[in-house]
């Protein structure tokens, strides 16, 4: 008999310095194939062997996390409700 997979949710904290307003900060070219690539560094640096991950990159206010969290998790685990939208 297969175990049940279960999601759990993580998070990498950091922080950046920088003099520009934070509109400045990010990318805007940014490929999925070059997410990909740090979702497998990620994956590969950081956890056991068949664990998979998902990741969005983000700024989040330290007051927001937790409802940050919470949507990512509902963009993986239901991701026909997003097609919907």
């Amino acid at each position: 008999m297969e175990e049940e997979r279960k999601a759990y949710p993580f998070a990498l904290v950091g922080f950046f310095v920088s003099e520009k307003p934070i509109e400045e900060i990010f990318r805007k070219d940014v490929t999925p194939e070059e997410l990909e690539k740090l979702q497998q560094l990620l994956k590969d640096t950081i956890f056991t062997e068949d664990v998979d991950i998902a990741i969005a990159p983000y700024v989040v206010p330290p007051d927001q996390v937790n409802d940050a969290l919470n949507n990512l998790a509902n963009i993986v685990f239901n991701p026909e409700e997003k097609m919907d939208a």
